[in-house]
């Protein structure tokens, strides 16, 4: 088989605070391979976006990457120089953030900021980094583009500042792109449009994508496989179809039945009992097996990841051999 472009190996990444140490993301260990897509999946706080900040060097104090490795086409980036991280930035990683302002800089024109964001990675001219600029604002449907390179972040709306941010992840074309619910802000028909450039940009340049959402609809469409998390850790992983259409894990089943389109019409909506719990106070066992209604004694300890029928299920009891 040939080398995965993202390899992910025991991953733990963690926060110190007063009362104690938060494993954001414990154990997590994935494989990408060049032009796949893999939807990453879960509740706010299960650890989706922890991850992705991990991959790029992007945890802050008091956060940390305290175990695991991330090899990035061959390059291991734990521990790696920062002037490594940054030229894979914008380059060859790039990073799509569900809050635009997290990448537009406010009192910059919006032509500075992608024109500057081609002059650090490639030896071309201003002009020609222009021209590129333009045709990435019209790839995401941006009218009068040129016109628009003169404006500042503030004279767009949410959903354009988000275009604009995902015009720029897209300028290298690079080899991955890690996107973070970056359709939330878009009306249903810009968010198809983006879709559509992101499966087109996969199908002909060979770029790999993680599509961190709580859409499942979303991802059904997108991505060849899904990993399910919940409470810093994967629950379930496989083939999109076959997570989707025969879940193995309770929560994932949860999550499914919770969409309004699964409820028949004037029947009551079906939600996961409880809330997620404390990532301080997880305990030695299943995370989940407050909300499981399939929960028993043997669930007090922690089950491994274990491969059933071409998935991967974190439980003692997975839905299948119900």
């Amino acid at each position: 088989m040939s080398t995965p472009l993202l390899a992910i190996r025991n991953l733990r990444t963690e926060f110190v605070t007063r009362d104690g140490v938060v494993p954001a993301v414990a154990d997590l260990s994935l494989e990408l391979g060049r032009g796949e897509v893999l939807g990453l999946v879960g509740e706010s706080g299960s650890g989706k976006s922890v991850t992705g900040f991990s991959i790029l060097g992007l945890i802050d104090q008091p956060g940390r990457v305290a175990a695991g490795s991330i090899a990035f086409d061959g390059v291991e980036l734990v521990g790696a120089a920062p002037e490594l991280l940054r030229r894979l930035r914008g380059r060859r990683i790039a990073m799509i953030f569900q809050d635009p302002t997290m990448t537009l800089n406010p009192v910059l024109s919006i032509g500075t900021q992608m024109v500057e964001a081609v002059l650090a990675h490639e030896d071309t001219t201003r002009e020609a980094a222009r021209q590129r600029a333009i045709e990435a604002l019209g790839r995401v449907g941006i009218a009068s583009a040129s016109e628009r390179l003169a404006q500042y972040p503030h004279q767009f709306s949410g959903g354009m500042r988000q275009r604009v941010a995902i015009a720029i992840a897209l300028l290298h074309r690079p080899d991955l792109v890690i996107a973070d619910e970056p359709t939330t802000a878009l009306d249903v028909t810009v968010q198809g449009q983006i879709l559509y450039e992101m499966q087109k940009l996969v199908r002909e340049s060979g770029t790999a994508l993680i599509w961190i959402t709580h859409d499942l609809a979303v991802v059904a469409g997108l991505a060849d496989r899904i990993a399910v998390m919940y409470a810093g850790r994967v629950v379930e992983h496989g083939d999109a179809a076959s997570v989707l259409d025969t879940p193995a894990h309770p929560y994932t089943r949860g999550l499914l039945d919770s969409v309004p389109s699964a409820t028949r019409p004037g029947a009551r909506l079906r939600q996961i009992r409880g809330t997620t719990p404390s990532l301080l106070r997880l305990g030695a066992g299943c995370a989940f097996r407050e909300r499981c209604d399939r929960a028993s004694s043997d669930c007090a300890t922690l089950p491994p990841l274990v491969a059933r029928n071409g998935q991967s299920v974190r439980c003692v009891r997975p839905l299948e051999l119900a």
